[in-house]
Formats: structure tokens, sequence, C-alpha cells
């Protein structure tokens, strides 16, 4: 890894030819970063996905620019640099990273990227003595500041009416089936049905460490279950519920924190003070998921606690009375 670092020229060390083939990199990368967010986004958002279809053109006419700029001042062979071989150079968020992230957030890097090539240029510019080059960067430093309009343009163009909220709203539904649905099983099932194990020990024995390791045990155990349960039930072609993975992390994941929540306090030694404590942060978590529902699955207030608020009290209620006898 040092020796990685050890290989990189600082950007004040490159001659304009280089300079001039590392923005002929840039470019050509960049049109394939927005190609691979226009496939990424086709098939469930295809107006989306036509204005990066648009953007990466105009990248692919910024490359042109530069390669015919190249010819003319330096001849037809460019030399070989790219983004990771310059020190402090920007770089790009590789696209496998990306293509989880939702519509929205996608737009985000885009604009990003466009901020970051617009700095180059102008630092390039800069660092130029030669005229003709310099009028090309500065033109291209405006260029990736106007494509913010640019992609207004290609916005009104490809979702004018009302697609763009169709999309919006598509992207939303999409991570409320394959992110917050099981995520929210997972921690009702976590936070409701640990209940009654953990308070039933915890009273029967009265011995905090005890408790905490039936209640860990029981968490972890119900997130494994959970997890593999929502992965395995619905692979989500059909359905279109997403990513059968993605539904059992956020199964599982929430599960086990929903079932830690009340047991962690256990690992306070005084009884009295650790099942007070845990009573409070079974009330924090029967609201996280009041308010889950509320914001995400439109359920009303008052049916979501009473829903949320009689449940838990029941098993609650089960798990003292049993521990109790």
């Amino acid at each position: 890894m040092l020796q990685a670092f050890g290989y990189r020229r600082r950007f004040s060390e490159l001659s304009e030819q280089e300079v001039l083939a590392l923005a002929i990199s840039s470019e050509e990368d960049d049109a394939q970063i927005y190609r691979g967010y226009a496939e990424r986004l086709r098939a469930e958002y295809p107006a989306s996905a036509a204005i990066f279809d648009g953007m990466a053109k105009e990248e692919d006419g910024h490359r042109q620019r530069l390669i015919e700029l190249h010819r003319a001042r330096f001849g037809e062979v460019i030399p070989l640099i790219r983004r990771e071989h310059v020190s402090g150079f920007y770089a790009r968020r590789p696209i496998w990273l990306v293509e989880n992230l939702g519509l929205e957030r996608i737009r985000d890097e885009a604009a990003q990227m466009e901020r970051d090539a617009e700095r180059f240029y102008l630092t390039a510019a800069a660092a130029t003595t030669d005229a003709a080059t310099r009028k090309l960067l500065g033109d291209l430093a405006a260029a990736e500041a106007g494509h913010s309009d640019k992609a207004q343009t290609l916005t009104d163009e490809h979702l004018a009416g009302d697609t763009k909220s169709e999309e919006e709203s598509a992207a939303h539904r999409q991570f409320v089936l394959t992110w917050v649905q099981p995520g929210l099983a997972g921690l009702m099932d976590g936070s409701v049905s640990t209940l009654a194990p953990i308070f039933a020990v915890a009273f029967a024995t009265q011995d905090t460490w005890t408790t905490f390791l039936v209640g860990l045990a029981a968490s972890v155990g119900a997130g494994i279950s959970m997890g593999f349960t929502e992965a395995a039930s619905d692979d989500g072609k059909i359905s279109g519920r997403g990513s059968p993975y993605k539904r059992g992390v956020a199964a599982g994941v929430m599960t086990t924190l929903g079932g830690l929540g009340h047991a962690l306090p256990y690992l306070i030694t005084d009884f009295w003070t650790a099942t007070i404590i845990a009573l409070i942060v079974v009330f924090i978590e029967l609201w996280a998921i009041t308010w889950i529902q509320n914001r995400y699955m439109q359920t009303p207030w008052l049916k979501a606690i009473f829903q949320v608020v009689l449940g838990g009290a029941l098993v609650f209620a089960a798990g003292a009375l049993i521990g109790s006898g």
C-alpha cells in the first residue's frame, strides 16, 4: 500500500501533455460511470436513465475535444495516466458501491462528480501556458459548472409532467418494500417476542447475568431465524420486494437489535435498576415501532399505538406472570 502511494505523482509535477491525458481519461471514466447509472436505473426509472445517457454523451464530447487538442499539440500517442496515478487527485466511487443507492443519492453523486471535474479544469487551466489549451480547459470548467443546467434541461425533457413524481414514488415504494417493511417486522419481533423470555427469567431468578445471557441468546437466535426466513420466503422477482439478501439483512439486524435493547440493561448488577432501565428501553422501542408504522406504512397514530402497546403489554404480562409463578 505504501509502495502504491510512492508511485503517485503530484499534480504540479505533471507536464501539459500529461494534464491533457489525465483530462481525457477522466472524461472517459465519467462517461462510463454515467452509462453505468443509466443501466442501473433503466428497468425501473427509464426517464432518469435517459438523463444519464445524455450526460454520458456530453462527457464523450468533452473527451473528443481534448483528444483533438492533444493530437494538434503532441501527436497521436496519449500517455497512460489516470486519477489513481496522481497524489491528492479526486477519486470516483466504484460503480458497485453506488449501484445499491437510491435514485436521489445517485443524482447527488452525479452532481458531486460535476463539481469535482470543474475544480480540476480550473486547476489545470491555471497550470498551463498554452493559450489554446488554457481556453479549452476554461471552457470545459464552465461546461462542467453548467452541467447542472444541462441536467435540468434533460430533466425537463425526459421527466415532463408526472414522470418525475412517479419515479420518486416508485423509488420510495421500493425502499419501503426492501428495507422498511422487513426491518419493521424484525424490530417488532425482536422487541415484542423477546419480552416474555427475558422478563420471565428476570422475575424468576432475579439474576441479572443469567437474564442477560438468556436475552442475548434469544435476540441473536431470533435475528438469525428472521433473517433466513425473510430471505428464503420470497426472491422478490414476482412480488417486486427487492433483493432477498437485503431484506434478510434488514429483518435479521433489526430483530437482534430489538431484543438486545432490553437485554443489555441486565449487564447492570442491581436487579431493580436494570429492570427499570429495561422497561424504559421497551417503551422507547415500542414508540419507535409506532413512529415507523405511521411514517412509512401510513398507519394512523392511534391504531399503531393500540396495536403495539396492547401486543407489548400482553407479552410482557405473560413473561412477568410466568416468571413470578
